[in-house]
Formats: C-alpha cells, sequence, structure tokens
C-alpha cells in the first residue's frame, strides 16, 4: 500500500536512508547523497508534516519513500523541457528511496505509477525529476517507466559539492 507518511514514519523511512548509503559505503554506489548529510532524518521531519512524504508499505515495513512537490530546483529553469508548463502544473519526485535489502522488487515502479496518478488527481500535466548524472540505475528506472532525459545542468549539492544533474519528465496523460 501505498500512503501519505505519518509522524510514525519518520524513523523507518530515515532508517532506510541509513541503510541504502551504508550500503552504498560498502560497495559502492551511483547515488550522489551522503551518509549523514543528505537525506537524513531532517527529510521526513520537514516533509512529513507538509503531507510531502509518501511511503511504501508492506507487512508493517517502509519498502520506499518518496517527496512529491512542486517544487523545482532554480536549474529546472534551464533545461529545454519537452512539456512546456507552468508551475503549478509540475508535479516533481524527491528522494525517491527504496532500500537495498527491498531492491528489485517493482517497489521504485510502483512508487513512480503513485506519483503519476498522484499528479493528476493534482490537475498537474507534466511530472519531472532530477538525478545524479552518473546515477546510472536510477536513470534506466525512470525510462523504463516512460520519462525522457531532458537535459542536463551542473549544480551545487547541499550548496558546496559540485555534481551533474539530469533532469527527467514525463506528460501524466501519455
Amino acid at each position: 500500500m501505498i500512503r501519505q507518511a505519518e509522524e510514525r514514519d519518520i524513523r523507518a523511512i530515515a532508517e532506510t536512508y541509513t541503510a541504502l548509503l551504508t550500503w552504498e559505503k560498502e560497495h559502492g554506489g551511483q547515488s550522489n547523497w551522503v551518509l549523514d548529510v543528505y537525506p537524513t532524518r531532517a527529510v521526513p521531519e520537514e516533509k512529513v508534516p507538509r503531507g510531502e512524504m509518501f511511503v511504501l508499505e508492506e507487512n508493517g515495513e517502509i519498502c520506499a519513500s518518496m517527496v512529491l512537490n512542486q517544487e523545482q530546483l532554480p536549474e529546472y529553469a534551464q533545461i529545454p523541457w519537452k512539456n512546456a508548463a507552468e508551475p503549478g502544473e509540475v508535479l516533481v519526485i524527491h528522494t525517491l528511496c527504496v532500500p537495498p535489502e527491498k531492491a528489485g522488487r517493482g517497489f521504485g515502479t510502483r512508487m513512480i505509477a503513485f506519483a503519476l496518478s498522484h499528479a493528476r488527481e493534482l490537475g498537474c500535466r507534466v511530472i519531472r525529476i532530477d538525478t545524479y548524472a552518473h546515477n546510472e540505475r536510477a536513470k534506466a528506472l525512470y525510462l523504463k517507466n516512460g520519462f525522457h532525459l531532458a537535459g542536463y545542468a551542473d549544480s551545487l549539492f547541499m550548496g558546496v559539492i559540485p555534481e551533474k544533474l539530469a533532469f527527467l519528465e514525463k506528460n501524466v496523460n501519455g
């Protein structure tokens, strides 16, 4: 079941971040996330009260989480989007996380399907996401789910770490 996260989920969501980032530290990873820097417990602590955090729960366990809102980084303005849309017509996926022990079970695809449905409910025309340019697994997930790569832009991760981001989008109606 995918649902809006509640206060009681904050600890479990933060633990999925730690599990993923610990695994990446030990096995190598493709994300630009940094253990104890981003994402941390501060993400669900901020987003849950706003109603922007969603979780996929099975058998009482958090198997995936993401933030859905209309906040676009300033870099979004640099991208030659295929689907022109006003800011209020765009839903953005942030911090989609599936912990390593839950990977390969289709949870990421289910979260994306939910985000598309949620975007339609909100009257959005387009859904967008950015990811680290070298995160091939994330890009493959989005491309497999009908997104197209709109472009790349340089950014400062957490305002201090230079990085290149890939920007993807999908028209929610097709």
